[in-house]
């Protein structure tokens, strides 16, 4: 079980690119939080979650889940910093985008789109 466990931890490790100690530690954080959000446990999701960032904090997937969790826990504008975040590390990574678009223009910001016309003149 315990070699199962471990296995485990190095394919996460693996598929987040860390590598190391910490990184092992991270990978274990990560597996963690991922079980405290299937359980519902979001406070305990978020606290796994940050430990883990912070071990890796290059691991946009973690940001990520990170943001999941927030999101989950009612913290919606930490949601958007933690998938933000997560972009800006790898702008590929399509479930941190996906969520970034899931939560609309930040509060405050004004759509994009056609100018208004001009008031006509005199």
């Amino acid at each position: 079980m315990a070699r199962q466990r471990r296995s485990r931890y190095l394919l996460l490790a693996f598929a987040l690119g860390l590598w190391g100690c910490a990184s092992l530690e991270a990978a274990d954080w990560a597996e963690r939080g991922s079980r405290a959000i299937d359980q519902g446990r979001f406070d305990q999701a978020i606290a796994d979650l940050e430990r883990a960032v912070a071990l890796a904090p290059e691991a946009a997937p973690l940001h990520n889940n990170l943001g999941v969790a927030y999101l989950a826990a009612g913290r919606a504008g930490e949601a958007r910093q933690a998938f933000e975040q997560a972009v800006a590390l790898d702008c590929d990574h399509e479930p941190a985008q996906r969520n970034l678009r899931s939560l609309g223009p930040p509060t405050g910001a004004v759509a994009s789109g056609p100018e208004p016309p001009a008031p006509a003149g005199p």
